[in-house]
């Protein structure tokens, strides 16, 4: 299931900030007594009571604004409550309630979100001082006291927040869907290929990148089994962010990522017509660290001028450009024709039982056997490593557990090299495959 989103909102010089480096345990966001300082939405993962979540920053709300920073940070913030599950509407207790502070909370009201109103700066301990109550005014329930800056409340106000989030067995009933993210860059024809899959203009499909902002479901039943077909927003280089699309992007790149998260296939998408480009790679990267099953499909196929060798020489060209992820296969498709995209469902099914697959000791070791009798171990210093056995300790990817005598000596070499027997024995194409270096006998990793 995908991590709960909380975001923070409130108008500018409450300290939202600095609560969200409380909340994340570190320093995310900058700090400043200046108003407006944050203007970009940050987000960080933070734990409470054993459940991950999102914590979204959000630049202050001035809901009658007409400056352009301040009205751009007021749409950042609106779009940050839109992904959000719950909000925390910070106040300043040294200030008490103010106009805007009303205005941002008729907001909220009407959001259909539920809502957590923390009253920050409640520095000294003890008794509440009487202007505290003033905020039961806003109507959003009771008020919790808090000190960002010394982490009072804060605990009891994670209690309140987890209160609101989704359960995790929520979801369930799309178990015997296979959840598919179609990513890549702007205008690369992935809205194009959810209206081919779905057969019905599901999404908007325009020449100009950045049409399609949100992320989208589809569901889909077909011979080849049932899927949830996740169209995301494309994915541009920042040289390409026009300042006022800033915020929209940077909202949109939120959506993506969550997108990759909830998946279990990621097809990455790349124009046939424009190339490989940089951005592709970075793209590809974030379902690659995600650990998920993956194809590269070049759309626009049917645009491209082709001989008897072109579709040969591209994948190559292809299998360098990512060979950060060999494991990946590569398909040509047109989602404007049609053309091979029911191949692309018997290769997502494929890529799937790939990423799910469990693999017994037993023949892991004969694996491993095998490999350390072709290929000696690393030494260092006259000590030589050894692998007293390996066992898979889960799926989606398939991670393996390697117990050994001394974790230094595991080069990522030697791994890599124990990585192609795993592949050539077993398959595992189109997934990523972790390990886990543990010493026997004492719970280091490496």
């Amino acid at each position: 299931m995908a991590r709960p989103v909380v975001a923070i909102v409130g108008r500018p010089n409450v300290g939202k900030s600095t609560l969200f480096n409380k909340l994340a345990g570190r320093r995310v966001s900058i700090v400043d007594d200046t108003p407006g300082v944050t203007r970009d939405r940050i987000y960080a993962e933070c734990e409470w009571r054993s459940r991950k979540f999102l914590a979204v920053d959000t630049g202050g709300i001035e809901p009658r604004s007409d400056d352009i920073i301040l009205s751009q940070m007021r749409i950042q913030a609106e779009l940050a409550m839109e992904t959000a599950d719950v909000i925390v509407l910070v106040t300043d207790l040294t200030s008490g309630v103010v106009a805007t502070d009303a205005e941002v909370a008729e907001m909220l009201r009407k959001c259909g979100r539920p809502v957590v109103l923390c009253v920050n700066k409640c520095d000294r301990v003890g008794k509440l001082p009487d202007d505290f109550y003033e905020f039961y005014n806003l109507g959003l329930g009771d008020p919790f006291a808090v000190s960002s800056v010394h982490g009072h409340g804060t605990g009891d106000l994670l209690d309140k927040i987890f209160e609101y989030f989704p359960s995790e067995d929520e979801g369930d009933t799309e178990d015997d869907y296979i959840k598919v993210a179609v990513i890549g860059k702007p205008n690369v024809g992935k809205s194009s290929l959810v209206n081919r899959v779905t057969g019905q203009n599901r999404a908007i499909v325009s020449d100009i990148a950045g049409t399609t902002r949100d992320a989208t479901d589809s569901y889909i039943e077909n011979r080849f089994g049932k899927y949830v077909f996740i169209d995301t927003a494309g994915l541009r280089r920042k040289s390409r962010v026009s300042h006022a699309d800033d915020v929209i992007e940077k909202y949109s790149v939120l959506r993506a990522e969550m997108a990759v998260e909830r998946a279990d296939v990621c097809v990455i998408m790349i124009d046939a017509v424009e190339g490989f480009t940089e951005q592709d790679s970075k793209v590809a990267g974030i379902a690659h660290e995600q650990g998920k099953a993956c194809i590269i499909a070049v759309n626009k196929w049917d645009a491209v001028d082709k001989d008897g060798s072109r579709m040969d020489s591209e994948r190559k060209k292809l299998m360098n450009d990512f060979s950060f992820m060999s494991y990946a296969p590569i398909i040509f498709i047109s989602a404007a024709t049609g053309q091979r995209v029911d191949k692309l469902f018997e290769l997502i099914n494929y890529v799937h039982s790939q990423n799910t697959m469990r693999i017994a000791t037993g023949m892991l070791n004969d694996v491993l056997a095998d490999a350390t009798a072709h290929v000696q171990p690393p030494t260092d210093k006259g000590k030589r490593l050894k692998i007293y056995y390996m066992t898979q300790a889960s799926v989606c990817p398939p991670t393996f557990v390697c117990f050994c005598n001394r974790a230094e000596l595991f080069h990522f070499s030697y791994q890599r090299y124990l990585e192609n027997r795993i592949r050539s024995t077993f398959g595992l194409e189109g997934t990523p495959v972790r390990f886990v270096i543990r010493e026997r006998g004492d719970g280091s990793t490496k």
